[in-house]
């Protein structure tokens, strides 16, 4: 907001700055063409109108100007105020065409995150005995909707739960995210155990991913003190122990993303960690870990992981994702889902 305020008086300031030099420098140097930068700067960030008056302005000021230095009628004065009134025309036009390209982009921001929106429904605050909390940050970049996933569904077969990235950004990764869901869905009805979604899941990718997509997922099945975990190229979770300890559910064998399950003939394997009470348990996206500081520093998530011991677990995703945003000083470059799962001691 105060950088919009900045250029909104900029070409003001600017002319008004250019006027001054003028009069210091008295008939000996003429700064006047110079006011042709205030017609420029407004098509920064003002529109059509706006240019047209700052460029009103400018001849304002030029005309008595070049009178005051007894330079109104001679050819010199004559080729500035024809630079101030082009500069204006062309300064218009591209206020114009910006303008247009900014409603464009803002269309389609709209049409992905209204599409990501149904996709990426709201999880429920409690699944079984569980406690459920999730923070979603996405990138700020023009039109750049991301591909992450997630979704918890309570079956007969208990709680299964899906967090995933999608390869690349807008609206092709909002496309193939669909596919993982509207799949998963359907399998956490149907299969035994996280391995068989898996398998359901790659067999329904390799029909809709073309080349050297993929996604990496985990997939997860809660039971009444542990969990069994199938991670599919993606980031491991951080259990954090209700005796204060802190552990990475680093699988025995990292599997391949989904959608390169071709390329590996081996079975989908399983892994088992503990998840009793006072557990909590957290997934995340790369967005998380991958999130940079001005000196180009990663976001130390097991340093902060402290910050999820509040009682309340939304409280306590809040407070990290606060701390996320602190840690990069400004917009993520990448969108950040992450999932925490608490279970009453």
């Amino acid at each position: 907001m105060r950088s919009l305020q900045v250029l909104r008086w900029l070409p003001f300031v600017v002319m008004l700055g250019v006027a001054g030099l003028d009069l210091l420098a008295g008939e000996l140097l003429v700064f006047l063409p110079l006011l042709t930068l205030g017609p420029a700067f407004a098509s920064v960030s003002g529109g059509v109108r706006r240019t047209a008056a700052v460029g009103a302005v400018a001849l304002a000021i030029c005309l008595p100007m070049a009178s005051y230095n007894g330079l109104l009628f001679t050819w010199e004065n004559n080729l500035t105020i024809i630079s101030i009134a082009g500069v204006t025309a062309a300064s218009m036009l591209a206020a114009r065409l910006r303008l247009l390209r900014e409603r464009e982009l803002a269309s389609v921001r709209q049409v992905a995150e209204t599409a990501q929106r149904v996709l990426l429904r709201p999880v429920p605050r409690r699944a079984g005995d569980l406690r459920v909390a999730l923070s979603y940050t996405s990138a700020a970049a023009e039109a750049q909707i991301g591909g992450d996933l997630y979704e918890i569904v309570t079956t007969p077969h208990g709680v299964r739960l899906l967090i995933g990235d999608v390869q690349g950004k807008g609206l092709a990764a909002v496309e193939t995210a669909a596919w993982v869901l509207g799949a998963f869905r359907e399998a956490a009805y149907d299969e035994a155990g996280p391995a068989d979604i898996g398998e359901r899941l790659e067999a329904s990718l390799a029909r809709h991913l073309g080349g050297e997509q993929f996604v990496t997922a985990i997939l997860a099945e809660v039971h009444e003190t542990e969990m069994t975990l199938v991670n599919f190229g993606h980031p491991p979770p951080l259990l954090v122990l209700g005796d204060g300890g802190l552990v990475t559910a680093e699988p025995p064998e990292l599997g391949l993303p989904l959608g390169l399950g071709s390329f590996d003939s081996s079975a989908i394997k399983s892994h088992r960690v503990p998840f009793g009470g006072g557990d909590r348990i957290l997934f995340f996206t790369d967005g998380v870990i991958e999130a940079r500081n001005a000196a180009g520093e990663f976001y130390p998530l097991a340093e902060r992981a402290r910050l999820l011991r509040h009682d309340d677990p939304q409280a306590a995703l809040d407070a990290l994702r606060a701390d996320l945003v602190a840690h990069t000083g400004g917009p993520l470059l990448d969108d950040a889902a992450m999932l925490l799962l608490h279970r009453p001691g």
